[in-house]
């Protein structure tokens, strides 16, 4: 736990009010306990400087970034336990109803893949994508949130929820 008090409280506001914000922009809601979301930030920090990469606090991290990319927050999980339970697996975000105090957010259990079948060689392409050869550009999806463009590149940065370029993959 030391770790985790070395870093500084400063630190923790700014990237606290930064992710905050981009998720308010994206249409996604912090936990409304204020105390309790600073701490899941504070760890991302920890788990920022321990790896070079924010993984989920509330999850064992590899240590190797190709190997925890869907854990990086926000992790690919998080729609799917937001809408299902009301909150993702660390609880940092959660649904409208949760943020506004009308609903409490469900158990949460653990959506992610075990290990083996995480690194598993992914199944064919669909049918779609063999026959895409008329279309201009490649088609890229976030593995986060799930958001589609057509272009050259993936987007340095998800418009919807923020993820990075690496957390991309080619869709078509």
């Amino acid at each position: 736990m030391a770790e985790n008090r070395e870093i500084a409280q400063s630190a923790v506001d700014t990237l606290y009010d930064r992710l905050k914000s981009e998720a308010e922009a994206g249409g996604y809601f912090f936990n409304p306990d204020a105390s309790f979301a600073k701490d899941l930030v504070r760890s991302l920090l920890v788990n920022q400087n321990r790896y070079g990469y924010m993984s989920c606090p509330c999850r064992l991290a590899a240590g190797q970034k190709e190997k925890d990319a869907d854990i990086v927050c926000p992790c690919e999980y998080r729609d799917a336990d937001v809408a299902q339970f009301g909150a993702c697996y660390c609880a940092l975000y959660v649904s409208s109803e949760v943020a506004r105090g009308l609903k409490q957010a469900a158990a949460i259990p653990e959506r992610r893949p075990p290990a083996a079948k995480r690194n598993a060689v992914q199944s064919a392409p669909s049918s779609a994508a063999v026959n895409s050869g008329a279309l201009k550009y490649p088609v890229w999806r976030c593995k986060v949130c799930g958001y589609l463009c057509a272009r050259d590149e993936a987007p340095d940065t998800c418009p919807v929820c923020k993820a990075k370029k690496d957390r991309f993959e080619r869709f078509i």
